[in-house]
């Protein structure tokens, strides 16, 4: 059965996440891992990891950062959204920067 959660995603969304599922397929390949390999080393049973590798937006983000993980990938997921390369973050900061700077005078003392 599909999940309602596969229907709401935007279909970028969900082409995204299969992709992402494929290419921890294919990494896994390349390393020549099985399956049942992949599963044991995750701590997740095979079927959850079959369903990782076809990018199902049902399971638990912490399998897919165990995957990265296992492939060598542990720092990937980390790295993904980090402030310094956050385009829209950085220019949005900077329209917020005030067009002048004003000193608060300090209250005088009698």
């Amino acid at each position: 059965m599909r999940s309602s959660l596969h229907d709401l995603l935007p279909p970028t969304v969900r082409r995204a996440l299969s992709k992402f599922g494929q290419d921890i397929a294919n990494a896994r390949r390349k390393r020549h891992l099985t399956i049942a390999m992949m599963a044991e080393r995750m701590g997740v049973a095979p079927n959850t990891y079959r369903r990782v590798e076809r990018g199902d937006p049902a399971v638990a983000m912490g399998a897919y950062a165990m995957a990265l993980f296992v492939l060598g990938f542990g720092n990937a997921l980390g790295d993904l959204i980090d402030a310094r390369r956050d385009e829209v973050g950085l220019q949005l900061d900077e329209e917020r920067l005030p067009q002048r700077v004003r000193v608060k005078k300090a209250p005088s003392s009698l």
